[in-house]
């Protein structure tokens, strides 16, 4: 098992872990799958609606993450929302994938065409100042909130998640938000 810092931070950790399997590292990438393939597999079955294209959506994001590890850049973002991106785009591609493979055959669960309520929202100027301002809240914080707005964890999730108390879950919570509001303009 690998030693970390007591005061390195979950997002430092993805990020310290990218890096070491860009440089090949089996039991850095071991890590990472053991930390956060639940929740990517929730985020792909919530997009695909079926275990089979969730587990293929995972597995399609974990192996770009092995090869393209060396290109995530954590001055540009967030590690942890970098694995998200690549599971959301994995999962949409094998919605569209099944689509294009059986043209006439039944059609499938998810079937609405239209980009879900969270690419709408980035499509709009709120959604986008909302991105801006989420990169303004501290990492633990903005895990905390996707997780539990995007995600839908309740507070108790959320605490069992990250391996703490739900107050302070709630605390972190209430404390990304009031960031964001102030960036936001203080609109409530």
């Amino acid at each position: 098992m690998m030693d970390f810092a007591k005061d390195q931070s979950p997002a430092d950790e993805v990020a310290m872990l990218l890096a070491r399997c860009a440089q090949s590292d089996g039991i850095a990438f071991r890590r990472l799958y053991e930390l956060h393939s639940a929740v990517l597999y929730s985020v792909a079955l919530r997009i695909t609606g079926q275990p089979g294209l969730a587990s293929d959506a995972v597995h399609d994001a974990l192996l770009q993450v092995w090869r393209n590890s060396a290109r995530f850049d954590p001055a540009r973002g967030n590690a942890r929302a970098w694995l998200m991106s690549l599971v959301r785009y994995r999962a949409l591609d094998s919605i569209a994938r099944v689509g294009r493979e059986a043209p006439g055959a039944e059609t499938p669960e998810v079937t609405d065409p239209d980009p879900g309520p969270l690419d709408r929202l980035l499509a709009t100027r709120e959604g986008q100042d909302l991105h801006r301002c989420l990169q303004q809240v501290e990492d633990d914080g903005r895990g905390l909130v996707v997780m539990a707005f995007v995600d839908g964890l309740t507070h108790a999730e959320l605490a069992a998640r990250v391996g703490q108390p739900p107050g302070s879950v709630k605390s972190g919570i209430r404390r990304a938000l009031l960031t964001l509001r102030s960036c936001l303009g203080g609109a409530a």
